[in-house]
């Protein structure tokens, strides 16, 4: 049960207090793209979400995105923002999280996963003993398998 309970949950990527992430020693941050970075099945990112990922920047804090998703969808959008990315990932298997670790040269413990799933990016970040913050999804359309895992999901937020 710990490894589905998050650090943190918030609104939305833009809620996340990125001072606060660094003064616990948080030096990168992995994100998840669909209904995280951009609505699910979409590939115009918005100016507010390129905005973030600036601000990331300018905290000092280094950026990747880790998707299930297909290599072209992600890589499409990770070569727009300019961030590095793992696509097919297989999330919640800890192989994508400790890979981008070992590209920053960071420990797990200098890592910060934010995401909108807790069955992928929470568990796969806990799994990696990094830090995790999951995000209310930005869209209600998403893959079916995904909308019954919700059903799920909030069973384990309710307790």
């Amino acid at each position: 049960m710990k490894l589905l309970q998050p650090n943190e949950m918030v609104d939305s990527i833009y809620d996340i207090n990125l001072s606060s992430l660094k003064a616990k020693g948080i030096k990168g941050i992995i994100t998840d793209m669909d209904n995280t970075l951009l609505a699910w099945h979409s590939s115009e990112i918005t100016p507010t979400a390129a905005q973030w990922v600036n601000e990331v920047r300018q905290a000092d804090l280094k950026i990747a995105i880790v998707s299930n998703n297909s290599p072209a969808r992600v890589e499409e959008l990770s070569a727009q923002l300019g961030v590095i990315c793992i696509a097919k990932a297989v999330k919640p298997r800890r192989s994508a999280f400790r890979s981008i670790a070992a590209q920053f040269n960071l420990s797990p413990q200098e890592m910060a996963v934010v995401g909108d799933q807790l069955f992928t990016d929470v568990l796969g970040g806990n799994r990696a003993g990094m830090y995790t913050i999951l995000v209310n999804p930005i869209s209600k359309h998403e893959f079916i398998g995904t909308k019954i895992m919700r059903l799920l999901e909030k069973l384990f937020l309710q307790r």
